[in-house]
């Protein structure tokens, strides 16, 4: 009996953990209700060449030119998100675009010219783009290549640590892999707050976002990159 009463204890104090740890295997199960697949017919073109970004046989490839995003087709508010993303060359830049604002889009879309939306950006950088920074001699102090989360053009509070001027939430870990390999990125944004998972481990994030309702974009920054395994759960 001491032995059950011992054992119940212990799963009930581990419920809290489970429910603050998404990164776990039955978490991230992706065929479970509410998750589907973000497909072809999920995107729409903003600011994008027409040969920019490709489909093909559920992988996503962008060749990085323009500089420019492809969105959602709708916003979103709350909601769960998975995925896999492979630099192919060295010190490529790429990001993902959480709640962009409809008014950015619409003014990118109506330009027609290379830009990035306002809204918080989820960094997605090859390690490599650190040796390139420093080999030409410039800063490499404000930004990682392991997950930073910041805004751009809208409001944000960096939770954790953070870069030199406050604006970056920097990863706690450094989980990023070289180009040539995929990574997993798991995205968590409810009620104005989000927060990213590199390869399976809370990293960053960011609270008190404002505006925390709007597009989904990935982006094209100059270096090809795949995407695949693009999946999303809407929360109440």
């Amino acid at each position: 009996m001491k032995s059950l009463i011992t054992l119940t204890a212990l799963a009930l104090l581990s419920l809290p953990l489970l429910a603050q740890e998404p990164a776990n295997k039955v978490f991230l199960d992706t065929t479970q209700p509410g998750w589907r697949a973000l497909t072809k017919e999920d995107f729409a073109k903003v600011n994008s060449a027409d040969d920019t970004w490709e489909w093909t046989q559920g992988m996503l490839s962008c060749t990085g030119k323009p500089v420019s995003v492809m969105r959602t087709a709708k916003e979103y508010k709350n909601f769960e998100m998975v995925v896999e993303w492979r630099h192919n060359k060295p010190a490529g830049n790429s990001g993902v675009f959480v709640w962009a604002t409809p008014k950015s889009i619409e003014k990118l879309t109506a330009a027609g010219k290379p830009g990035l939306p306002t809204g918080i950006e989820v960094q997605v950088l090859d390690n490599g783009y650190t040796d390139m920074i420093a080999k030409n001699g410039g800063d490499t102090s404000w930004f990682t290549t392991h997950g930073d989360v910041f805004p751009v053009g809208v409001n944000m509070k960096p939770i954790g640590k953070t870069s030199p001027n406050g604006s970056r939430s920097f990863p706690r870990k450094d989980l990023s892999k070289d180009h040539g390999n995929w990574n997993h990125y798991y995205i968590r944004a409810i009620n104005g707050e989000v927060r990213l998972w590199v390869n399976g481990q809370e990293v960053s994030g960011g609270t008190s976002c404002d505006p925390a309702q709007g597009y989904l974009c990935l982006e094209s920054e100059g270096s090809p990159i795949d995407f695949r395994n693009l999946h999303i759960r809407e929360l109440p």
